[in-house]
């Protein structure tokens, strides 16, 4: 008998933790970090729902926060298993990981200062950099493309890495354990799918049948992206309409993936003549430019136009005018450039990182143009603005939102509602497991699953919830 329990990404988009026991075997699909607001945020600091001490490997979908981001915690409490991923995802978690204990231990220190003054005493941060580093031992089972890895006691895990279309070295996980009377049956985990069509990394696979169950995710289960096509044009509208009025772009950026499709972009536009040669553009995150070396390091992970370019050493990503800005120096020295620029930097959700610092100066100006290309969690403050706040408050401070504001959701890494149905048919489980999505958007698809495949269980886990599998 096999069973599964989710811990994570269950109700909230976020915290992607989801636990298979088949036989004495007990192995975890991912331990992210819950993000958003303090109410989701604080059950990073609640148990998992299972000793981690029993837990015999970790398979790591991709390196996203909200996939790995609990992976030291796991750690400090006892887990010495081996960590199953890709090789670039390896890395990609190395570097997601050691940004996130310097950012929580920022914000350690500042919330430290303020609970002294009250006479309360601070709770020290979720992990630290010591964590974070002794974790890292435990990824010494990184596997190539699609490479089967036996865990033991009759269960096997497949990955599907460049195929998952999502991020540089995002893998779709099948795991192979042992059912009744016998029979072998399968469990896909999508971990986030792609839709397909993007310059950088290839096409999400499909779904190889038979599945006995799928756990799916369901961040946008709700709504159809707009064509990539237009996404790209409409990006290229913003930023030139801002430029030709002397203003700044400012884009609140996520470090891994949309920082480097960007890029992409902006560097065709300067190479096309769309954009001057001599327009400042600064990619302002050390955690960014990191990741972007990681591409060519890793670039036969990649689309082959862009394995072709990168082989070459003639990086995509290169271009007249492109500043790596990697001090807090170099970071305050953007606000001093005059004349018409281009910013991109962290956080993608601006609910942290030096975008913070740029909207304090620039939102208030209508000379700026703010252009969100990123989910935005409720609660956060990139989903304030999106939503129309009229005035923000950043720093403890209120801003006005007079800036131009573009939300481009065509530039979303995971699939839309039209192509997460379409994958659904294709695999046709026994059973589909909606997770990874707010309530609204889980129901939605819950509910377009339903009318679609009459012969299969649809059900959207609570947290800590387990099933028979």
């Amino acid at each position: 008998m096999a069973e599964i329990s989710f811990h994570g990404a269950a109700g909230t988009v976020t915290g992607s933790c989801h636990l298979l026991e088949t036989g004495d075997r007990k192995i975890l699909l991912d331990a992210g970090a819950f993000q958003g607001p303090w109410a989701v945020e604080s059950l990073n600091y609640k148990p998992f729902g299972f000793n981690p001490q029993d837990i015999h490997s970790l398979v790591l979908s991709h390196g996203h926060l909200d996939h790995c981001g609990r992976i030291p915690i796991l750690a400090n409490q006892g887990f010495k298993g081996n960590i199953f991923t890709t090789y670039p995802t390896r890395d990609i978690a190395h570097f997601i990981l050691m940004d996130s204990a310097h950012i929580l231990k920022e914000e350690f220190l500042w919330r430290q200062k303020r609970l002294i003054r009250a006479g309360i005493k601070a709770e020290k941060p979720l992990y630290t950099f010591d964590d974070v580093y002794y974790s890292m031992d435990l990824f010494d089972r990184p596997v190539r493309l699609k490479e089967k890895v036996e865990l033991g006691d009759g269960v096997s895990v497949q990955f599907h890495a460049v195929e998952a279309g999502h991020i540089l070295g995002s893998a779709q996980v099948y795991l192979d354990y042992p059912g009744k009377k016998g029979r072998r049956k399968r469990l896909l985990f999508t971990g986030d799918l792609g839709d397909g069509d993007r310059p950088l990394v290839n096409d999400p696979e499909r779904p190889k049948r038979p599945i006995d169950v799928l756990v799916m995710e369901s961040t946008y289960g709700n709504r159809e992206h707009r064509s990539y096509e237009d996404s790209v044009l409409e990006l290229e509208e913003a930023i030139t309409s801002t430029i030709k009025k002397g203003g700044t772009v400012l884009i609140p950026t996520f470090a891994l993936e949309r920082s480097q499709e960007l890029l992409f972009h902006i560097g065709n536009m300067k190479r096309a003549g769309k954009l001057s040669a001599n327009i400042p553009v600064f990619l302002n995150s050390p955690l960014a430019i990191d990741i972007t070396r990681l591409y060519q390091k890793y670039c036969d992970y990649c689309r082959l136009e862009f394995t072709d370019r990168a082989g070459k050493q003639n990086s995509p990503f290169m271009f007249p005018g492109l500043h790596f800005t990697q001090t807090a120096d170099e970071s305050k020295a953007i606000h001093m450039i005059q004349g018409p620029k281009i910013v991109l930097a962290g956080s993608g959700m601006m609910t942290g990182g030096r975008i913070k610092h740029h909207l304090k100066h620039l939102l208030w100006k209508e000379s700026t143009t703010l252009v969100i290309v990123g989910y935005q969690a409720e609660g956060s403050l990139g989903r304030k603005i999106v939503d129309g706040a009229d005035t923000v408050k950043i720093f403890g401070q209120p801003v006005s939102v007079r800036a131009r504001v573009y939300t481009i959701n065509g530039f979303s890494a995971h699939a839309d509602r039209r192509h997460l149905l379409d994958f659904a048919r294709r695999a046709k489980p026994e059973k589909i497991f909606v997770v990874h999505g707010e309530p609204a958007s889980s129901a939605a698809l819950a509910d377009d699953l339903r009318s679609e495949l009459h012969n299969t269980e649809i059900h959207i886990p609570k947290l800590g919830q387990k099933f028979r599998i």
